[in-house]
């Protein structure tokens, strides 16, 4: 089931073993163990230096954990870097704010005599289900608000990932955390409901396809567990209008080619008023073609999955602009035009370098498209008025927007979706507040 499967030639290069349930046992054990003591005993300062001292390690690593990035899944080079340095800002940015986050809340008591503040303390074990398309990042962005807090991980990464799941484990180690703080497990989808329903785990961070959230919410629900989910999404990139159509092309370039089109939150569809529509479909579809990485998808798999949905597409009347020949894991970039809101494709979500591109009439129209979607991650807007940036922010349905720029994420801005995307948020403060005791202290009388 682990497995480190080279996408460029298809070749499995090497087999980890699945987890027994003793190991799976084991891990769970420790990090209770780690909960009870570290967790509830240390102080933040002292959990936010371990925090400094994995992001030191991961710029240490730097080239080790990005060249098993690209061995595992197909991840041009120089972005594999670049997430390995967004997991140092990560790191460290907690490391940072972690004492001001988790300070003691006072409140202003106004139904009788005495003090009142609310005190963030850990919930205690974890589970944590990572994907495959960002094998650090992902990580990151669950593993440091929650350790600052004292809470412990059981870490499932994707079954594509597992050396990329031993280096990070032994990071951790490497940098001090204690035994069961951070502890890495090879377990099957069977292992994983039952540590769900252990009532020894407090919490799930998901994040995936939409039918692996589904079915851990629905163990987790039974369980009364909280759950974060960060899902699928088909974001929209709405350009109203524009003193620059070529720098707004680049933008969209490279928010639909990022890693590869493999991002939940990458530009999926193009919504673009009509007045600017041929220009930017003729400017688009070139550049598009042109800065295609050549690097592979990260399985055969993914491209066959991809290819049919881009087929169904056709067969329904939409027009693909593309170049070169599908193989194995390789898909040439392309775009879609001629769709509908009414055509199935406009309803899913392309996890590869295929963009779809819609005409609008108007700013309603742009917006009844970009809304009308399952999903609702994050979405991209361009136009020259601030006040139309700000009204039709407002009316966008998903739980990021960002005006007249693409990536544009940080460490301190909060990452999370809406609708069939998921729930719950990641990153910046909010990150700290999902799996968070706010407990109540009130003080009638010293």
């Amino acid at each position: 089931m682990y497995a480190v499967t080279d996408p460029t030639t298809g070749e499995v290069a090497e087999l980890y073993p699945t987890a027994s349930d003793a190991e799976v046992e084991a891990a769970l054990t420790a990090a209770t163990h780690a909960a009870a003591t570290w967790g509830r005993r240390s102080t933040v300062a002292e959990r936010a230096a371990l925090l400094r001292r994995i992001g030191d390690l991961h710029q240490e690593h730097s080239e080790e954990l990005a060249a098993s990035i690209v061995r595992e899944m197909g991840k041009p080079l120089a972005e594999a870097e670049g997430e390995v340095g967004f997991c140092v800002d990560i790191y460290h940015y907690y490391a940072d704010h972690a004492e001001e986050f988790l300070a003691d809340e006072p409140l202003d008591v106004t139904s009788g005599p005495g003090s009142a503040v609310v005190r963030r303390s850990p919930l205690g074990v974890l589970l944590g289900i990572m994907p495959w398309n960002f094998p650090a990042y992902q990580v990151a962005r669950f593993a440091a608000p929650n350790l600052a807090i004292g809470n412990t991980i059981v870490l499932k990464h994707a079954p594509q990932c597992p050396a990329t799941a031993a280096l990070l484990e032994r990071l951790f180690t490497k940098a001090g955390f204690p035994e069961g703080a951070y502890v890495n497990v090879y377990a099957t989808n069977e292992q994983i409901a039952d540590v769900i329903a252990d009532p020894r785990v407090q919490g799930v961070s998901l994040t995936g396809s939409e039918r692996a959230g589904s079915a851990v919410a629905e163990i987790a629900g039974r369980h009364l567990k909280k759950v974060v989910l960060e899902l699928g999404g088909s974001d929209p990139f709405i350009v109203l209008s524009t003193d620059d159509l070529d720098s707004v092309v680049d933008s969209a370039v490279a928010a639909r080619l990022d890693n590869t089109g493999q991002a939940c939150n990458a530009a999926k569809r193009f919504v673009v008023v009509q007045d600017l529509y041929d220009a930017f479909v003729e400017k688009f579809t070139a550049r598009l073609l042109a800065g295609a990485t050549g690097a592979p998808l990260s399985s055969a798999a993914a491209a066959e999955n991809l290819g049919r949905q881009v087929d169904a597409a056709v067969a329904e009347g939409a027009t693909l602009h593309t170049e070169g020949e599908r193989h194995g894991a390789y898909f040439p970039a392309g775009v879609l035009t001629g769709l509908t809101t009414d055509h199935a494709a406009a309803r899913q979500e392309l996890f590869g370098p295929v963009a779809m591109v819609f005409p609008a009439t108007d700013e309603d129209d742009a917006l009844r498209i970009a809304n009308d979607t399952p999903y609702g991650l994050g979405s991209y807007l361009f136009t020259t008025d601030p006040a139309q940036a700000e009204r039709v922010a407002d009316r966008i349905e998903a739980g990021m927007v960002f005006v007249n720029g693409v990536g544009a994420e940080g460490a301190e801005l909060p990452f999370g979706g809406i609708k069939r995307s998921g729930f719950g948020r990641e990153l910046g403060r909010p990150g700290t507040e999902e799996f968070v005791n706010k407990k109540l202290i009130r003080t009638v009388s010293p």
